[in-house]
């Protein structure tokens, strides 16, 4: 999928939802690579992730399929009448549905979110219509029809690895051929990577859904998409639910990791500490006011590791336009409403900052001192 426009980023003032991160249109730090790492180091549940992304894939290369399929039956139209059969016909109507089937990244199943436009819908649904009744045709595909010289350019289909971010690689071009046993494949390995009892992956659903999802593969021989979509749909709406909030909480509204966020508490307390033991050293030896000045570095450091921690943002690095998205490591704030909003609240956590520290420089250089 091709790289959101400038301008419609510049038109969504508001922040992104669940599916356009899964569908690749936002920018970090609220992109499916932050959502991605979000997911496996803090909410520890990445296999739901990977699980949706690989029924998505699943779903792209069904489609893939059926294009190529449809191009060899194109190609070959001229073989096709010459022979003058009723097969050659019915094999072009079973794919003059298919020529308009969209290669990009497959949302929420159609059955239960409403961003899908109708002709999506209907793609798909046809889309798994064709691979069931292909699927159950003894006579097996009309790409076997098609004899010898489009025999030789079915070969095996190579997924793409799944990068650091879990998504996979652009989509296979058009000379790589999917053949009909890639797609059952393909669903065996969600089937026996996520859903079987034991499985590497197991994630957890409704008894009676995986039940359901291992008849219709093993028992009937299914592989089209509407197979998985009861599962794709439930794994959202849990990850709508239980971790994007987070994930807008800590990325839309924050810059900064967990352990960073315990980091800066520890070293606003020892700043506090060094500070205090200073403020009173100071005015109990009755020290003048310009020696006691001095008081404002570490009052000035704690209060701002301190409202750090607080409100999980560091001011200067939003200022700056960056996020971090592991310990230490830091990347560009691209998403516009998203630095907006940092901007603003780094402004007045800045502000608390400075008040804090303030507060307590002027009580230490002001107050009485006596020597003890």
């Amino acid at each position: 999928m091709s790289s959101p426009s400038l301008s419609s980023l510049e038109q969504r003032n508001r922040l992104p939802t669940l599916f356009e991160v899964l569908s690749r249109r936002t920018l970090a730090p609220v992109d499916l690579f932050s959502f991605y790492i979000y997911m496996r180091d803090q909410q520890r549940s990445v296999d739901y992730l990977d699980f949706w992304l690989d029924v998505s894939q699943h779903m792209s290369l069904c489609r893939h399929y059926v294009r190529e399929l449809r191009r060899s039956v194109l190609v070959a139209t001229p073989d096709l009448e010459k022979a003058d059969s009723k097969g050659s016909s019915a094999a072009l109507e079973n794919f003059e549905h298919f020529n308009d089937i969209p290669l990009v990244e497959a949302g929420p199943s159609t059955s239960r979110h409403a961003l899908h436009d109708v002709d999506d819908r209907d793609a798909d649904q046809r889309l798994s219509a064709f691979l069931r009744s292909e699927g159950h045709t003894s006579g097996h595909s009309p790409q076997s029809s098609l004899g010898s010289q489009n025999a030789a350019r079915t070969t095996s289909f190579e997924q793409p690895p799944r990068d650091s971010s879990g998504t996979r690689g652009d989509s296979p071009s058009p000379g790589h051929t999917v053949a009909r046993a890639d797609i059952r494949a393909s669903a065996e390995k969600i089937l026996y990577t996520y859903l079987l009892p034991g499985a590497e992956r197991e994630i957890v659903l409704p008894e009676e859904m995986v039940s359901s999802i291992i008849n219709l593969i093993e028992d009937d021989g299914r592989d089209d998409p509407e197979v998985f979509d009861p599962a794709k749909d439930y794994v959202f709406q849990a990850m709508e639910r239980d971790a994007f909030p987070g994930f807008l909480q800590a990325k839309a509204l924050g810059n900064l990791v967990p352990l960073t966020i315990i980091a800066r508490l520890a070293l606003a307390l020892i700043s506090f500490g060094g500070g205090f033991w200073g403020a009173f050293y100071v005015v109990l030896r009755d020290k003048p006011r310009h020696i006691r000045c001095w008081l404002i570095l570490p009052f000035a450091v704690a209060s701002y590791f301190i409202v750090s921690y607080q409100y999980k943002i560091d001011p200067v690095m939003a200022f700056l336009g960056y996020s971090e998205y592991t310990f230490m490591n830091w990347s560009p704030i691209r998403e516009p409403y998203v630095r907006k909003l940092l901007n603003k609240r780094s402004t007045a956590t800045a502000l608390i900052a400075f008040f804090v520290a303030a507060a307590l420089s002027i009580l230490f250089i002001f107050v009485p001192g006596t020597m003890l």
